[in-house]
């Protein structure tokens, strides 16, 4: 481990050298232009067809499961989603670069890589819904998947939380000798927080293999990125705490997986962290509670619609002769024929029984809780109609 004096060996000035934000410029990877065709002097992943294919089918699964929730909230049928439009290849992409075992640390957008790990309509629909098949038993809001078979840990709300997690459960892995990593996802607004800080110091002192992977869409909800920080984005900071670091174009699938492939062999193979900045962009709200077009122009956001992401990877598949446009078709119905089904089949599953708020909490229920669980049931006696039985209870009449 390298000592303080390590920071001595530098040059030496005997005049004010004041080091300016643009001395260091920090490239972005880009395999694909925005029209789907390659640079022609790019690294190009080994990626296999059948790999190919399951990225492709998996962002086209997100874009019609996001379509047909935020649809679904509108109606009234669930309380709150949040969309990946945009995303899809930053989430999707990196997730297909890991290995099975490793740990996925993620914010609340990337069902994208839930979904590639093996996720299934009707879990999603029964986590939303917070029904009786609902593993958290309904007790976290919808989005909030956890999957611990598929090594995905469950979402919380408060941002940043799962930085300093990661950089510990990665430590756990190095101590434990295992062939894993884990990728922590965030976007740049939750690099404002304090804990990304303590989980970068955390991970580079303690050689930590942990990828913390930032989507960097421009936008905290409302807050553009240009009043959240004046330094060249989230990469800086990776080198400010000794940090290996990459940039990347998120709208780009093959050079995400590309650098979170390579990202995932440096942490592995040197115990340490890598950054990875995927420069994207929100194409949908923030979430269903959200209104963009008052903080942000159509005009804005036509010219990112023109990187579609999944746009642009459809375009390389066809070149490449991977697509059978008559089975994509046939694809693209099922799927939105199957998350219609469970979604109306999740909906019409009872919820929870009310014991379930504090039965598996506490190993004895605290005296506070059992006499707030005795109001609760006493209400419910008094006032049934206002507590329905099945998960589709959400209404505004």
């Amino acid at each position: 481990m390298k000592d303080r004096n390590h920071l001595f060996d530098v040059g030496i000035s005997h005049t004010v050298n004041i080091i300016d934000k643009g001395t260091v410029d920090i490239p972005m990877l880009q395999i694909l232009q925005p029209d789907g065709s390659a640079h022609s002097d790019a690294d190009m992943p080994d990626m296999s067809q059948e790999t190919a294919h399951k990225i492709f089918q998996t962002m086209h699964y997100i874009r019609v499961l996001d379509e047909r929730m935020v649809g679904a909230q509108r109606q009234g049928r669930i309380s709150f989603y949040l969309a990946c439009s945009g995303e899809e290849a930053s989430t999707v992409g990196s997730a297909a670069a890991l290995s099975d075992n490793d740990m996925i640390m993620s914010q609340y957008r990337e069902q994208g890589a839930l979904a590639y790990r093996g996720y299934r309509t009707e879990q999603f629909m029964n986590q939303m819904f917070s029904n009786k098949l609902d593993p958290n038993k309904g007790r976290q809001m919808p989005i909030h998947y956890g999957d611990k078979a598929l090594n995905f840990m469950t979402i919380s709300s408060p941002l940043a939380t799962q930085i300093p997690q990661a950089a510990g459960y990665a430590y756990g892995q190095k101590m434990a000798g295992s062939q894993a990593i884990t990728i922590c996802y965030f976007g740049e607004g939750a690099a404002s927080e304090g804990d990304f800080h303590a989980g970068l110091n955390m991970a580079a002192v303690l050689s930590c293999p942990v990828i913390f992977f930032c989507r960097n869409n421009g936008y905290a909800i409302s807050t553009p990125s240009s009043e959240q920080f004046c330094g060249d984005g989230i990469a800086s900071r990776g080198l400010g705490y000794g940090i290996k670091t990459i940039r990347v174009d998120g709208n780009d699938v093959l050079a995400v997986y590309l650098a979170t492939k390579k990202a995932r062999e440096i942490a592995l193979a040197e115990n340490c962290p890598v950054l990875i900045e995927a420069m994207t962009y929100r194409l949908a709200a923030h979430s269903t509670s959200d209104d963009p077009s008052g903080y942000r122009s159509k005009e804005e956001e036509q010219k990112w619609r023109e990187k579609d992401p999944v746009q642009r990877f459809e375009n390389w598949m066809k070149s490449k002769g991977w697509i059978n446009e008559e089975q994509h078709k046939q694809f693209i119905e099922q799927t939105r024929q199957e998350v219609l089904a469970q979604m109306k089949k999740a909906e019409q599953v009872d919820i929870c029984e009310i014991d379930d708020l504090v039965n598996d909490v506490y190993d004895t229920p605290p005296w506070h809780l059992q006499e707030q669980l005795s109001q609760l049931k006493t209400h419910i006696s008094l006032y049934p109609d206002a507590y329905p039985k099945t998960a589709g209870r959400i209404r505004h009449d």
